[in-house]
């Protein structure tokens, strides 16, 4: 439907002016599988780690400073050592990015794939050698390693229409944080939501670290203070600003995609990252690896981000019960034990989310190797598991997958990953639990994918430019999988 709106200047009400049938939309065709092929070849100027399959050509921005953003212009290829979470709005306007450092889960690359624009990250000195404003062409459409061609060279673009094509038995969902994104995604095949992300919420509508709104009066910085009072300044209480603008995000999500579940996972920022919030530097301490830090479900109870928690739990309880958007299910992250898991879902009982009241299911992130291990304990407490491949693959592995000199070290598919892997699904089937996957192995090698499709695992998340190949590695894993018990038999 088309509907106005309009708000009355006396009494503050909204109220419908018209609705009538929507006819822009409603009359576009299904959504289609794009394959990028370069025409031809040019000189490689840089290489490195590809992240999505699409090719994109634009000027050279160098930023090598964050004040370097203000001369961005849209269509642009950022090029930067490393990228930020406060770059994110710049991000969303550029044709690609490029990166010195960084591998498949830095930031730079997860942003890249929720965007849908190409990214070669790991170059190693680009930005050195970059001439700023000379033409380039990123391609990500030749295999793992992407490229950076000198000038603009052709390329072209394969549409097959997505209706044709034969959904597998495995569940196939997406990976979104994005609300600007939802309705777009929500029109191409998928089964859902396997993992919304909260944090690209918090850092682009909110902006305030979540302590800072549930206790103003502690904020010391009279500049932040002055900032949370401006922002704040249309609610009665700063902590309401909070969970209005978290509800419509994480609500705009949920609505685009009912009634297919979206599993949202609470916040799952590092204290580095928590702290580049306005008033956040001083309720987050300095850490040395904050990646294996006070993050997650430790968060939660703990009395430094209680109060910061219980905005969160009201949020997502104004989506579920306000909203009525009952679809959402709620993921705990980095849940290191079972008595810890136990301390979290008290909490959020006691700020209204009750496991089962209203059918409300409780997920946790399978990304910790006692998640595995423990798999019959946690499946007590929880109604599903979400393996989160990339913090299993660092923590068995024991590579810091921040770093660049050991990024070589960082493979999904070796062979104590794959019986990590094994034992989750195997664990969650023997407990009548729902098992999915939210990285990006299954995208990245297609092995993984029939690896997890043999298995049996319920379903497999993705980024929204992985959807519908990751829909042909998992049906023909299946076919192959059926043609061997038949020949079998």
């Amino acid at each position: 439907m088309d509907v106005e709106w309009a708000k009355n200047g006396t009494d503050g009400a909204l109220y419908i002016i018209q609705a009538r049938p929507e006819t822009v939309a409603s009359r576009r065709k299904s959504a289609a599988i794009e394959n990028y092929v370069l025409k031809s070849k040019g000189k490689a100027i840089a290489s490195g780690r590809a992240v999505g399959e699409k090719i994109a050509t634009g000027k050279v921005r160098l930023i090598t400073k964050e004040r370097d953003l203000r001369a961005f212009r849209p269509g642009e290829v950022l090029v930067a050592p490393a990228t930020s979470p406060d770059w994110e709005p710049v991000m969303k306007t550029a044709a690609a990015i490029v990166t010195d450092h960084g591998g498949r889960t830095c930031h730079a690359a997860i942003v890249a794939r929720e965007l849908g624009l190409p990214a070669v990250v790991g170059t190693g000195n680009f930005t050195k050698m970059a001439r700023a404003g000379t033409p380039v062409t990123v391609s990500c459409a030749e295999g793992d390693i992407g490229h950076v061609y000198d000038g603009s060279l052709p390329f072209e673009v394969e549409c097959i229409a997505a209706d044709r094509l034969e959904k597998p038995r495995t569940e196939i969902m997406v990976n979104i944080g994005n609300p600007e994104i939802a309705f777009k995604t929500a029109m191409t095949p998928n089964d859902g939501v396997g993992l919304a992300r909260m944090e690209f919420i918090i850092n682009q509508y909110i902006g305030i670290h979540p302590m800072a709104l549930a206790q103003p009066n502690k904020v010391s910085s009279e500049r932040d203070r002055r900032k949370i009072k401006l922002l704040t300044s249309h609610h009665k209480r700063p902590s309401d600003f909070f969970i209005e603008r978290l509800s419509e995000g994480v609500g705009t999500i949920a609505a685009a995609f009912y009634p297919r579940p979206v599993i949202v996972r609470l916040s799952d920022f590092k204290t580095n990252e928590y702290a580049k919030l306005v008033g956040g530097a001083q309720f987050e301490p300095r850490e040395e690896n904050p990646m294996l830090g006070f993050r997650g479900a430790a968060r939660y109870a703990h009395p430094a981000y209680a109060a910061g928690f219980a905005l969160e739990c009201a949020a997502l309880r104004r989506v579920r019960d306000v909203m009525g958007l009952t679809n959402l299910k709620i993921m705990i992250p980095f849940c290191r034990r079972v008595e810890e898991a136990r301390n979290v879902i008290e909490a959020m009982a006691r700020h209204g989310l009750k496991r089962d009241e209203g059918g409300l299911e409780i997920f946790v992130m399978c990304e910790i190797p006692n998640n595995v291990i423990l798999i019959d304990q946690f499946a007590k407490l929880f109604d599903g598991f979400s393996i989160g491949s990339n913090d299993l693959t660092q923590l068995t592995l024991g590579v810091d997958r921040d770093s660049d000199i050991v990024a070589f070290d960082f493979d999904e598919r070796d062979a104590g990953m794959l019986e990590m892997l094994r034992m989750a699904v195997r664990g969650a089937k023997r407990n009548n639990r729902h098992i999915g996957i939210c990285g990006e192995a299954p995208a990245n090698y297609p092995e993984i994918a029939r690896f997890l499709a043999d298995l049996g695992i319920n379903s497999i998340s993705v980024n929204p430019s992985s959807i519908i190949r990751t829909m042909g590695i998992v049906l023909d894993a299946e076919r192959i999988a059926v043609k061997s018990t038949a020949a079998a038999s």
